[in-house]
């Protein structure tokens, strides 16, 4: 059994992974760059290694360095956990090479399955249906243009390398197909170092299913069942579960032994997962499942997996890296209840989805209770610091209860009472997406988020509910004071949001004196009343105000006296940095005339591309940044001055 394990990840799975060890009493070292000298993994780990910059392509991306912690540490074993170097054919070999034991499959397997244009081929062969597309060596612009036309629009270009949504872009119509291709083309370079791609037919009603595989080094392979990964928001899933609602047993069969034979076909060792599209347009049918490509490590949404078989897959490979046997062979695995992930996000998606960075004042992440059983995975706690240089997932909220419908509903309350404050987040977001009307009915495919946007996206302000609550201890903490004026605003906008008015009296014959809020177009009176405690999931006293947990959101509700002056806001047509990022593509110069709509700049924050555009006619003007700039927050870029009329 391996004796000390190097985990060359960070974050949330580092941590995971650590968890399993120290439970089966193997050491464990972290490495750290700059940026997380200080973090949970770092903190919880029996030794740590510093690795170098922040930049995950000068520390995280390194092979040579993490190998070199291992030797530093006299650790015998390296886990890659998922992303960075998981699926890097060369690091897996050079981590055996130096003596090492590699915690996954084979290189060879993993170059098997590492690129999806030779995994597509070698799934056919091996007798397992794969999605109508081009997987051709030829990568000129005008050959794949034509392949487009062939196949026929709408299309998807995807990355051959890597995973995670990147490098991937639906194309609904020929003239958008050469932007479309160049803008695929440089996130996959940026982010798997390889900008081939290949194209797929955009399957109308698609459902994204996909089976957990297993393999030991006696020639053993089971699978673990399927999850259903249909709800994303531009190919990055945003809700997992298992198994896959509509699933009948005999289509589950199908697709499970094809999975298996996918895995045998390249003599798999460790997990993996089976990714298929399916066309749910008349259901869940075992002849429209199609082989999208092998994902030749743990994935994010394992835990739903582990909870609906009660198995611990970190424990597994851990095992099976130290050259056991499988656990458990296929007759004894079988599915109990239903298991349901949320993915919690530093983004604004009020403001588009922006990524949100800094530091936690307020962090609480939701716990079982009597009546249901929450999961939480995370890298972080209060007051650690959410860095734009890595993936913007904060943490993983799971529960698993005896049906999907009580799962959902326990997930959805679980949702609502996390506290995150300042770093903005997705909360609220997953709240709607697991109440949503569709998905608490499993008609799901992965255009569902898209299409109900608007209905799933929240406006980011407190509830009347929180008002009323806030504004009951308010009235305590201004007893007395018969004439002063309260406000509360949400930290961060800019402006005052609610105002609120001790002692107005509403009616003839008040009850305890009575609290007035009103946003400028509605008043809502509340009687200082026991009952209503708790009406907003929790809140604490902080400095001069309180902090509130409000239907997945989390706001500072201020007491102060109000001055009604609110925050100069840039001067129209100032470009502004809407986060901390790098300037990834510059596309005007100065003088330069440009029409609505027009693109900019590029710029790249926490994994993801943000094109700036022109909000009018106009000239550019003030250009202060080139490509390969670092902005912050707020930073002026340019200034579009409006065309003259």
């Amino acid at each position: 059994m391996i004796q000390k394990l190097l985990i060359a990840n960070r974050g949330e799975i580092a941590c995971r992974i650590m968890r399993t060890a120290r439970a089966m009493g193997i050491a464990t070292v972290a490495v750290y760059s700059n940026a997380d000298a200080k973090a949970l993994h770092v903190r919880s780990a029996d030794e740590a290694v510093h690795i170098g910059p922040s930049p995950a392509a000068e520390s995280y991306l390194v092979g040579a360095k993490i190998i070199a912690a291992a030797r530093q540490t006299g650790a015998d074993a390296i886990h890659p956990g998922y992303g960075f170097l998981s699926e890097n054919a060369d690091f897996a070999q050079a981590v055996i090479d130096a003596g090492l034991i590699w915690v996954g499959p084979k290189p060879a397997s993993i170059r098997a399955m590492g690129l999806k244009d030779a995994a597509k081929q070698l799934m056919r062969s091996a007798g397992v249906p794969v999605t109508p597309g081009y997987d051709g060596s030829d990568q000129s612009a005008g050959r794949l243009s034509k392949e487009a036309e062939a196949i026929g629009y709408p299309v998807l270009i995807k990355a051959v390398a890597g995973g995670g949504g990147k490098g991937m872009r639906k194309v609904d119509a020929p003239a958008d197909f050469a932007a479309a291709l160049e803008s695929c083309r440089r996130e996959a370079k940026a982010s798997f170092g390889n900008d081939e791609v290949l194209l797929e037919k955009w399957i109308t009603s698609p459902r994204h299913i996909e089976v957990q595989v297993f393999g030991d080094s006696h020639g053993n392979v089971v699978h673990l069942f399927e999850r259903d990964c249909s709800l994303q928001r531009r190919h990055q899933k945003v809700i997992e579960e298992a198994p896959a609602p509509g699933m009948d047993e005999a289509t589950r069969e199908v697709i499970c032994a094809a999975a298996v034979r996918a895995a045998k076909a390249v003599d798999y060792e460790g997990a993996g997962t089976i990714e298929f599209i399916a066309d749910a347009s008349e259901g869940l049918r075992a002849d429209r499942i199609f082989f999208m490509e092998m994902n030749t490590r743990l994935q994010v949404e394992h835990p739903v997996t582990e909870e609906i078989t009660g198995v611990d897959l970190v424990e597994w490979q851990l095992r099976v890296a130290s050259g056991e046997p499988l656990p458990k062979r296929q007759d004894e695995l079988s599915i109990n209840g239903h298991a349901i992930e949320a993915r919690l996000y530093a983004e604004d998606p009020a403001a588009g989805f922006l990524p949100s960075t800094g530091k936690l004042t307020y962090f609480h992440l939701p716990s079982s209770t009597r009546t249901r059983t929450v999961r939480a995975e995370t890298g972080v706690e209060k007051h650690d610091e959410i860095s734009p240089f890595y993936d913007p997932m904060i943490a993983k909220v799971i529960v698993h209860a005896d049906d999907r419908e009580a799962a959902a509903k326990s997930l959805a309350l679980a949702c609502s009472t996390l506290t995150c404050w300042p770093v903005r987040n997705n909360a609220r977001f997953l709240i709607a997406c697991l109440e949503n009307k569709a998905f608490r009915s499993a008609d799901l495919d992965t255009g569902l988020i898209e299409r109900n946007l608007e209905e799933l996206v929240q406006p980011h302000e407190p509830s009347e509910n929180a008002l009323q609550n806030v504004a009951e201890l308010a009235f305590d903490a201004a007893r007395g004071v018969s004439r002063e004026t309260i406000y509360a605003s949400e930290v961060g906008r800019g402006k005052t949001a609610w105002t609120a008015q001790i002692g107005t009296r509403l009616n003839a014959n008040p009850v305890p004196p009575i609290y007035a809020l009103t946003d400028g177009r509605a008043t809502y009176a509340v009687a200082y009343d026991p009952e209503f405690a708790g009406a907003s999931r929790w809140t604490e006293r902080v400095d001069h105000g309180w902090l509130v947990d409000d239907l997945g959101a989390t706001f500072i509700l201020n007491v102060a006296r109000y001055d009604g002056t609110g925050q100069a806001s840039a001067a129209d047509g100032a470009i502004i940095a809407p986060m901390p990022g790098k300037v990834i593509a510059v596309d005007v110069t100065e003088g330069q005339a440009v029409t609505a709509g027009q693109r900019l700049l590029v710029l790249e924050a926490m994994k993801m591309e943000h094109a700036l555009t022109a909000p009018f006619d106009g000239t550019v003007t003030g250009l202060s940044v080139e490509q390969g700039s670092q902005v912050q927050v707020e930073a002026v870029l340019c200034v579009v001055e409006p065309a003259e009329e």
